[in-house]
């Protein structure tokens, strides 16, 4: 029969809808409805029922097991406002802006099942219908695999959730707000009250958008910022119908079940907090609540950050109220919620401004998503935290937010550099050299087949990234590690802690750095066109743990280096002082010898022992961070000097600008904003200043490298500092001794 071959199609729509009927708020009056009632003509498509052929305005035949769920679905509640808003109306029919969702004759309109337009909805649909079979149940809902988002942007490839998100979308998005807020020109300004801004509804439900965050802007994204991707869960249950039974709409418990422990129910869902959560979002102090109770903080601090700007800057007191169109009401009373007799259209808040505008479009995104705490949350959390912050912008007594968090730790951050570089790469794809560390399942590919191909980005790291098995959470077997250098390193057969280092190794080395200076083929003092700058890459913390084994650094000829830091026994891998999961340093085991250890910012104090001097400031018992410290400004100093002179051409350094290194056109030692330009940077090479750029970078770019090795860091920036600028450069200065083998 055909509905055994299209029985996940046919009511993935209800899964859509239906959650619509569930909770659309109570009409205030006529003028609550966006479209005004005029004469129409209605139209002529038959109600379904589930029952029929499958034809245009006729059902799919359903197995009594499969309607018997619809009928208890809210896609079948004919009583509910989602289908009844429109009864009392002249004429009682769904307006074309709303027929697509509230009716299968709009949505068979839509789809162009009724010989109309494709893509648009005609004419308006009779009262009186649900969402019933024949919705799903028709050759363009089965081939339909796009859907174009409020925002304008197009999903391709969604399969059969494109029927379910037709309607999960909302009806607005950045676009709109942006676009309402351009028609009143520069009239109004930021922080101006005016009664021509409307309040912008998203409307119900918008699962979808939540879903794919920053691809469709379903929430107000505020400039220059960025905001998280598509949630991407496991595999085989990243889409509607994979949680959703598609005909009952109920969340598929069972499934959740088999990796969550402890949930029976949907309530249970609420108490779920994965590894990749370990930050604390509403700076309540607890990080082991459920991710649903994070955003309910921010929801609740974001109500009463946009409850204070109103009364300082708007001049009237905001209420709101989650069930009564238009929700925002002028609280009368200044008790800070909606009363009976304030929940009135003519009570209707009326003094928006545009900041305000965007933090309660925001709000009310959170709310009208109910299960936003699984479809995206990291979403709706920069949504919050942005609009409170930006808020605070106009606030005299600003919000604290020194305890709140919007971003995820480094592996689980899906919206830094290191996982969105190639979003807009033409091909799609993380080429091959970047795959391995910059992608959800490039780790697991290389350590499986031994090579790295290119791979689809991916939203950040993720569980199977390091883990085998998502049931017992065994970790892929890791041997040794080659690091760039060619030297094979690891801890120990299948140690934990080699995971970390085939990552964590930088991309470069003393070869590398050999083997462009000796193509370009000049001596020490000659500007070569052949050379480069060459950047170690990032967070080489296993290459200078491992020092003149990996030999990450540049290490210059003749020169004694420190061998693998050898740290005490228990706290000596990556994963006996880092949480694997958070990053975080393990404090509580260093406070355990290092007295006086209660912060990060105190292990920057540490020192084993004392008396060497090594930077030559008269301090030899400051923490060796500040040994380092010292000596990279002076070595920054140095090159700066050794370009102006012996070049003739001014350097400067960027941090967090690539390619780093730019011509400083001004001479002020630093990289300001005209310089940071690709076209400016710096391009007159010598081996000699190579070297030492490298070395400056390579410390840079391991913040934590006084503690993974501070020998070996030491040494190689007192050596680049006496190469560069000679002997009076490191004069005072003490180079450590060698105290590991190499």
């Amino acid at each position: 029969m055909r509905w055994k071959q299209h029985a996940l199609i046919v009511l993935l729509l209800l899964l859509v809808a239906g959650a619509l009927v569930a909770a659309r708020p109570v009409r205030l009056a006529q003028a609550a409805t966006a479209t005004p009632a005029v004469p129409v003509e209605v139209a002529t498509l038959p109600v379904a029922t589930p029952t029929g052929t499958g034809n245009p305005g006729e059902a799919a035949p359903c197995v009594p097991l499969q309607q018997s769920a619809w009928r208890l679905s809210p896609h079948a509640d004919a009583e509910a406002e989602a289908f009844v808003h429109w009864d009392e109306d002249d004429p009682p029919v769904i307006p074309v802006n709303c027929a697509r969702c509230h009716s299968t004759a709009g949505y068979l309109d839509f789809l162009g099942e009724d010989g109309t337009r494709v893509g648009v909805v005609d004419n308006p649909a009779q009262v009186g219908e649900v969402i019933v079979c024949s919705a799903c149940h028709n050759q363009a809902a089965m081939a339909m695999t796009s859907v174009v988002f409020p925002s304008g942007a197009e999903l391709t490839g969604l399969g059969s959730s494109a029927r379910c998100m037709q309607c999960h979308q909302g009806r607005a998005s950045t676009v709109q707000v942006d676009e309402a807020l351009a028609k009143l020109g520069s009239s109004v300004e930021e922080d101006t009250p005016s009664e021509d801004i409307s309040f912008i509804n998203i409307h119900y439900y918008a699962a979808a958008a939540t879903q794919y965050g920053a691809q469709v802007q379903g929430g107000y994204q505020y400039p220059e910022k960025a905001y998280q991707p598509k949630f991407q869960h496991v595999a085989g249950l990243d889409s509607c119908a994979d949680c959703h039974d598609p005909h009952s709409l109920q969340v598929r418990i069972e499934r959740c079940a088999e990796c969550h422990n402890g949930v029976a129910s949907t309530d249970d869902l609420r108490d779920i907090r994965m590894q990749d959560s370990l930050v604390d979002y509403d700076g309540d102090g607890d990080i082991q609540e459920g991710v649903y109770y994070e955003l309910a903080g921010l929801q609740e601090l974001l109500l009463s950050t946009m409850q204070a700007y109103a009364g300082q800057i708007s001049g009237a007191p905001l209420a709101y109220s989650p069930t009564t169109h238009p929700y925002f009401f002028v609280d009368t009373n200044q008790n800070g919620q909606v009363d009976g007799d304030e929940a009135q259209r003519a009570n209707l808040y009326a003094a928006f401004t545009p900041r305000l505008l965007k933090a309660a479009y925001n709000y009310q995104v959170s709310v009208k998503d109910p299960g936003a705490f699984a479809h995206n949350a990291k979403y709706i959390i920069e949504l919050l935290y942005d609009s409170i912050a930006s808020l605070n912008e106009a606030l005299a007594a600003p919000v604290d937010l020194s305890l709140v968090h919007r971003d995820d730790v480094g592996h689980f951050n899906a919206i830094v550099e290191a996982f969105r570089h190639w979003d807009a790469e033409a091909s799609g794809e993380v080429p091959a050299g970047c795959a391995k560390c910059h992608t959800a399942t490039g780790l697991p590919f290389t350590l499986k087949h031994g090579v790295i191909i290119s791979m689809p980005p991916s939203e950040s790291l993720e569980c199977i990234t390091c883990h085998q098995s998502l049931e017992d959470f065994a970790l892929h077997q890791a041997g040794e590690v080659t690091f760039p250098s060619g030297a094979v390193i690891g801890f120990g057969e299948d140690a934990p802690s080699n995971l970390c280092l085939n990552c964590h190794q930088g991309r470069e080395s003393t070869v590398s750095v050999n083997a462009a200076i000796s193509r370009a083929g000049v001596g020490p003092d000659v500007v070569s066109d052949e050379l480069r700058f060459v950047n170690p890459h990032y967070f080489a913390a296993g290459a200078t743990l491992f020092g003149s084994q990996a030999q990450g650094a540049y290490q210059y000829d003749g020169k004694d280096y420190n061998g693998r830091f050898t740290h005490v026994a228990r706290y000596d891998t990556c994963a006996e002082c880092h949480d694997p999961h958070s990053v975080s340093i393990n404090l509580e085991g260093c406070s355990a010898c290092h007295a006086n250890l209660k912060t990060i910012e105190d292990l920057r104090l540490c020192r084993l022992g004392t008396g060497e001097d090594y930077d030559g400031d008269g301090n030899a018992n400051e923490g060796v961070c500040g040994e380092i410290r010292t000596i990279h400004d002076q070595l920054l100093a140095a090159i700066q000097a050794y370009a102006s002179e012996t070049i003739g051409m001014p350097i400067a350094y960027a941090e967090a600008a690539y390619p780093y290194w730019y011509v400083d056109t001004n001479g002020n030692g630093q990289v300001d904003p005209g310089e940071a330009r690709r076209d400016n940077g710096y391009g007159q090479w010598t081996p000699r200043l190579l070297r030492a750029a490298y070395n400056y970078q390579y410390v840079a770019k391991d913040p934590g490298a006084f503690a993974h090795n501070y020998v070996y860091i030491l040494q190689v920036l007192y050596d680049s500092l006496e190469d560069i600028g000679g002997a009076d450069a490191v004069a005072g200065m003490t180079r450590p001794k060698t105290v590991s083998a190499g």
